[in-house]
């Protein structure tokens, strides 16, 4: 008999210009002014964080307007990814190249930053999950609790960046200190409180560092344990998503091996 062919129906879609969406154009502009920031991050530190910083704000922007107008999109969410991806990658670069001494640890956390994000979304298209930040309190709380919170999400990101930029301007502002040196003078108007500050040990190394201290190191050592979590935060993300993979494997080899047991 002739086996009959079943003509396969293409599935329907919209007209619409998915690229045209209000959130995938705040996508663009945060392109261009990466771009902006990264041509004068050598040269013009005012100008690069300037756009460095309301590139990454519009961040929590086009999620904002994806959702208030229905434009989500799995290009728009593809395109937000790789932007925040490849603009901090980038600042982690310039920071090797000016803080040789830990180039190997900003090294680490641009490997760690790619392949967490990459094999989370590669575990989350994998089990059917619609976005990556679907994510079950059975799968991880700690994941969870970062991606269905929009403040968390905002808070940890945002610290990250600063943290990041902060190390930035801390070597174009060593001589712009934020005036506690004048403080640091006077303590010889408190003789008691002087005794007992001479007694810590290292205590005219800190004094020094304290009359010569600049608002981006301030502001470095203020967001610095929101980075630190943020990282912890990738790691599990790592490792959790290599569990999905393996029990996947895991999965797929026990339907072969019962398969040719028939």
């Amino acid at each position: 008999m002739p086996t009959t062919v079943t003509p396969v129906v293409p599935r329907g879609r919209t007209d619409e210009n998915i690229y045209l969406f209000v959130p995938n154009l705040i996508g663009y502009l945060r392109v261009v002014l990466a771009a902006v920031s990264l041509a004068y991050m050598s040269t013009h530190p005012k100008v690069c964080t300037l756009t460095y910083s309301i590139s990454c704000l519009l961040d929590a922007a086009d999620g904002q307007a994806a959702r208030a107008l229905g434009q989500t999109s799995k290009f728009g969410a593809i395109l937000d990814m790789v932007t925040d991806r490849c603009t901090t990658s980038c600042l982690l670069c310039y920071l090797a190249s000016t803080y040789p001494s830990y180039a190997l640890l900003f090294q680490f956390l641009i490997s760690l930053d790619f392949s967490s994000h990459y094999i989370h979304m590669y575990a989350s298209l994998l089990s059917g999950s619609t976005s990556h930040k679907s994510v079950t309190k059975e799968q991880s709380w700690i994941l969870w609790s970062y991606y269905n919170n929009s403040t968390t999400l905002f808070l940890f990101c945002f610290g990250n960046e600063l943290f990041f930029v902060a190390l930035y301007l801390v070597e174009w502002t060593q001589h712009h200190t934020i005036g506690l040196e004048s403080l640091v003078l006077r303590l010889s108007d408190y003789p008691e409180l002087l005794a007992v500050i001479k007694q810590v040990p290292g205590h005219a190394a800190a004094l020094r560092v304290v009359a010569n201290l600049t608002w981006p190191q301030v502001i470095a050592a203020v967001s610095f344990p929101v980075c630190a979590m943020k990282q912890a935060i990738n790691c599990v993300q790592f490792w959790k998503a290599s569990k999905v993979l393996v029990e996947a494997d895991q999965m797929e080899r026990w339907e072969k091996l019962q398969a040719k047991k028939l």
